[in-house]
Order: C-alpha cells, then sequence, then structure tokens
C-alpha cells in the first residue's frame, strides 16, 4: 500500500538515500532542501512520485508557509543537519545558535506545523536524526554533542505528547560511506573502523534500514536508537 512520507533533509546523503528508497517502493514522497531548484531537480531524478520544495529549519518562522501545500502524512523523517566545528575557547555565537535553533526550534516547529496532517495513529512515525557526539565528544564537538543530548530528551517529549504518534530518534556514529567521511584520507576511517567490534563502519544502507524500521513498526516509541556497528564498545 502505497504511503505519504516528508523527508525534511532530503537532497544529499542520508537523506536523499532514504527518500529514494521509500519511493522505489511506490510511496508518495517529499523532500527538502534550502534551495528550491536544486529540491527540485533532486526529486526528480529519484522517480515520478517525489516531489522537492524549499524550506529552511534554521529560520522557523519560515517553515509553516514553506509546508503550507503539503497534503496528509504517514510519516515525517527529520533529518536535515549541518557539520558545525565550534569550541569553548574559540565560540562562535552564531554558528552555534543556527545549528541549536535548526535542530531543537526547526525540529520542533515542522512537527508542530504538520499535526494536522499527520495522521492520528500508531502506524504514523515520526523520525528525528542526533548523533553518537551526545556520548563521544570530539574536539568541535561542542555545540553538536549538547543538541545531539536535546535530541534524545525531544523525542521522549514528543513521544509522550503526540501518542498514538509515535516518534524515535536515530543517532548514527560514522557512516563511512556518507559523502562526509568517504573522502577521508584512509588512515582515518582505518582508525575508527578498527574499534568496531567486526572491524567495519556502518552504512549509509544501515541507517536507512533503521529508519524504516522507525517508521513502520508500530510496537515502537521513544526510542533512541543507535547505528554504529558497536563501535564504543571496544
Amino acid at each position: 500500500m502505497s504511503r505519504r512520507y516528508l523527508v525534511v533533509g532530503g537532497t544529499s546523503g542520508i537523506g536523499r538515500e532514504i527518500v529514494a528508497s521509500l519511493a522505489a517502493d511506490g510511496h508518495e514522497v517529499t523532500l527538502t532542501g534550502r534551495d528550491a531548484v536544486a529540491a527540485e531537480a533532486i526529486a526528480r531524478e529519484i522517480g515520478p512520485n517525489v516531489r522537492g520544495i524549499a524550506v529552511d529549519i534554521s529560520e522557523p518562522e519560515d517553515i509553516a508557509p514553506a509546508l503550507a501545500d503539503v497534503g496528509e502524512l504517514d510519516g515525517l523523517v527529520l533529518a536535515a543537519i549541518e557539520r558545525d566545528a565550534n569550541t569553548v575557547r574559540d565560540y562562535d555565537i552564531a554558528r552555534a545558535r543556527r545549528l541549536v535553533t535548526l535542530k531543537l526550534v526547526g525540529y520542533t516547529e515542522t512537527v508542530h506545523t504538520l499535526l494536522d496532517r499527520l495522521l492520528p495513529s500508531r502506524s504514523t512515525g515520526i523520525v528525528l536524526f542526533g548523533g553518537r557526539a551526545k556520548d563521544a565528544p570530539y574536539p568541535g564537538s561542542i555545540t553538536v554533542s549538547t543538541i545531539n543530548g536535546g535530541v534524545e530528551g525531544l523525542t521522549t517529549a514528543l513521544a509522550l505528547e503526540l501518542a498514538p504518534l509515535r516518534v524515535n530518534a536515530l543517532h548514527p556514529g560514522i557512516i563511512g560511506d556518507s559523502p562526509f567521511w568517504a573522502g577521508k584520507p584512509a588512515g582515518v576511517l582505518d582508525g575508527y573502523s578498527s574499534r568496531t567490534p567486526g572491524g567495519e563502519l556502518a552504512t549509509m544502507r544501515d541507517v536507512v534500514d533503521a529508519t524504516r524500521f522507525l517508521l513502520h513498526n508500530e510496537g515502537v516509541s521513544a526510542t533512541n536508537l543507535y547505528v554504529d556497528r558497536g563501535w564504543r564498545i571496544t
């Protein structure tokens, strides 16, 4: 049965792979990016049951008008991210404010805006994207670690407030074949992969499968799921 999904941040990387996977199964998917022309072009590339629209969720006041013509939805994926390197010693307030707004205020306002279109059923899933930096900070991750911890709290609060809608979060670790990591020097990735129990990093396919599980499994809500091949246990 065809379902209807919105993937916020669906023009590149993992977000685009999620859109392509859902569309390949015949579902209707709307993807968003910051640029309308690029979003529409990528939607055409993926398939006829995909459309692209522009929204920048770091500007929360613009979210409602940007999503005004989105119809009823069976699921929502909030995968929009920005890479940020910020430290306490060299703190960039503008960059920190933008990223905090994007993930915490922007994610929440997107859900708020779409509540009248998210079908009120336990079959409807909302998936928020966080990341393992909340548990494993690294130099420059001060803002990223903070907001990903915030995503965990936001997930449980939304799940309580919005039931029977299901709300879950997915926290990827280092995804070896993602555009961000695939271009790193081999030695960098080797250092990380050697720390996983199986000696291999998680893949974008792993994240797509996990996202679909959280979207569709009616027994799962208020859960924070890690996709990292267990690298933190070694």
